[in-house]
């Protein structure tokens, strides 16, 4: 037998207990707070359906702490409403309580080695990229592998950043991560070993006679002089062409993707910066930019995020380079941090890029302009070769 207990405003008003107003007053704070970061608290506030969403979760509140069958942990309930309220917006922002609060705004990274992935929330940790060489790379982890524990904790409620943070730690020191790919049932272990991240940014070879092959593992800084040195050294050797490999490139500021695309675009729209009212800024490339002309091809994956994306969408929207392999993940936005009166706070998006063109690059990725069939890898073996994606773009470059 079910027991159904129905409830009108007037009873939530009245038997709400002064915990349950506390927990409803803390928590309306924070999202008082967090409607206040796009500055629009007034109009957000004066809105009925806004309120009816607050009412509604005042009498959630009073229920559950009047009914549910045990003792309710106010703090913990509390927590768990603000990882929901983060979580539902994307895959980025996220609730943090007080001590990674204290972590965020030391920069304390959590330790100067690393294993070698990059990270995303899709329910548990997913993994975006796995860095060339890196641990994680040689161990057989994957983009789209899922990490289920990190050091046997559940990561259903761990944020991106805290996982990062997880993963690092000592030189030598060792992680113990389960991981699940695609449907499979069973989970591995793998155990690694933290290492400084040593592997170069950028790296060169000629893939056929006329064709130089450009790895760029990640964006920095010096992406825009190292990119144009390769480029200088494969035209000397004989290079007409070149192919620029994105796939499991997932690091670096979203402006070094933009820096490093005006070496090959001229005198056009590289990118749009998206703001909340539908404020846009939209970022060109001068006239004397473009000095690398040569026709391109960027490969890209579902590890291709970020800076990667934004650099890719740049040249295929000015009719650069055409996209070769899969959908890139779709990850081109900012976050920052809005602390909350507990010294708790929310990491939130505050800023998205869009392509050129005006599309949407976040939360949708880009579509690659000849699609390449991935081939399924088991775990622990090796990428197949040849490899399938390249040989599709400099086929693609050769027409």
């Amino acid at each position: 037998m079910v027991e159904t207990t129905v409830t009108s405003k007037a009873w939530s008003f009245f038997m709400i207990s002064s915990r349950s107003r506390t927990f409803v007053l803390s928590l309306s704070s924070a999202i008082m707070a967090f409607a206040f970061l796009g500055g629009y608290l007034g109009q957000a506030l004066a809105k009925d359906d806004t309120y009816q969403h607050l009412r509604v979760f005042e009498d959630v509140v009073s229920l559950v702490l009047n009914n549910y069958v045990e003792p309710v942990d106010v703090q913990q309930a509390m927590q768990g409403a603000m990882r929901g309220l983060a979580d539902g917006l994307d895959p980025e922002s996220s609730y943090l309580p007080p001590a990674l609060v204290k972590t965020l705004e030391a920069n304390d990274r959590g330790g100067p080695a690393e294993v070698g992935l990059d990270l995303t929330r899709q329910y548990y940790l997913r993994v975006v990229a796995t860095r060339d060489g890196s641990p994680a790379a040689k161990a057989g982890v994957r983009p789209g592998d899922f990490i289920r524990a990190i050091n046997n904790r559940p990561t259903r409620d761990i944020s991106a950043y805290e996982g990062t943070r997880l993963l690092r730690g000592a030189p030598g020191s060792k992680v113990s991560l389960l991981v699940i790919r695609g449907n499979a049932a069973d989970p591995h272990v793998v155990d690694l070993a933290r290492e400084p991240m040593m592997a170069p940014e950028v790296t060169s070879r000629m893939a056929n006679r006329t064709t130089g092959y450009i790895r760029v593992a990640e964006f920095s800084a010096e992406s825009p002089s190292r990119l144009k040195e390769a480029v200088d050294a494969l035209t000397k050797t004989g290079a007409t062409r070149f192919v620029i490999d994105l796939r499991s490139n997932a690091r670096g500021d979203l402006d070094h993707g933009v820096a490093a695309a005006r070496l090959f675009v001229r005198n056009a729209p590289l990118a749009v910066r998206l703001a909340r009212g539908d404020q846009r800024e939209v970022i060109s490339a001068a006239p004397t930019d473009g000095t690398v002309a040569a026709p391109v091809a960027i490969l890209v994956d579902q590890g291709t995020a970020g800076a990667a994306e934004v650099f890719a969408a740049a040249l295929a929207d000015n009719d650069r380079a055409d996209l070769i392999g899969i959908r890139s993940l779709g990850r081109a936005a900012r976050q920052r941090l809005v602390k909350l009166p507990d010294q708790s706070g929310l990491w939130l998006t505050y800023l998205r890029y869009l392509t050129p063109d005006n599309r949407p690059i976040h939360e949708t990725g880009l579509e690659p302009d000849v699609e390449v069939e991935q081939p399924e890898v088991e775990f622990g073996s090796a990428p197949p070769s040849p490899d399938a994606t390249l040989e599709k773009a400099l086929e693609h470059l050769g027409q």
